[in-house]
């Protein structure tokens, strides 16, 4: 008898060892895993960066090594709207904007958030080094220090909602990177040996 799932779970998948082995964590943990890598933004040429075509063609191999559903999202527009267009409009105002943060809240979490309401997905999930915890009393939610200190990612993450913390899973959170390595060659050793 097949064992109950703890729930449907969309991950944005980079092809790189981290997000491989988040998927792989989350698939032993029980959840229905769907991966999806997220094209944001390529120039003619380029094989490097988010969403590019080396990205898909990795995660898309892991996902089939896993054995999970995978697409690839078209976030182009969400990302040239509150990304792009906010770096040029801060930088012309004299202002130090910070691109990784504004994609973190508007286009990984608002609009995997919103894909994943769209197919009924109970959570997101990614290959970020943090953890998020409930407080016991308030019900509110925090992001805390991951295991690593060296590769802890909460910097990046302070500015993501209540809602959007509430549906989020990060499972490499509580591994050193050396561990997330060793895990990751349960998937497949080229990925476990990409740089990071």
């Amino acid at each position: 008898m097949k064992p109950l799932s703890k729930g449907k779970v969309i991950i944005g998948m980079s092809g790189g060892v981290d997000s491989s082995t988040a998927a792989y964590l989350l698939k032993e943990e029980g959840y229905e895993v769907i991966g999806v890598t997220m094209g944001m933004w390529q120039e003619p040429g380029e094989t490097e960066g988010c969403g590019n075509l080396s990205a898909v063609k990795d995660a898309s191999r892991v996902a089939k090594k896993l054995g999970i559903e995978f697409h690839v999202l078209d976030f182009r527009k969400e990302f040239r709207e509150n990304v792009v267009d906010y770096f040029i409009n801060s930088y012309e105002r004299g202002m130090t904007p910070n691109p990784c943060i504004a994609c973190n809240r508007h286009v990984k979490w608002a609009a995997l958030l919103q894909y994943a309401n769209e197919i009924g997905a109970d959570y997101i999930a990614t290959g970020h080094y943090a953890r998020i915890e409930k407080h016991s009393v308030t019900g509110r939610y925090s992001i805390k220090a991951s295991v690593t200190e060296a590769k802890d990612q909460t910097y990046a993450l302070y500015r993501l909602t209540q809602d959007q913390l509430a549906r989020t899973l990060m499972p490499v959170g509580s591994y050193e990177k050396d561990e997330i390595r060793k895990i990751a060659a349960n998937i497949d050793d080229f990925i476990a040996d990409r740089k990071s």
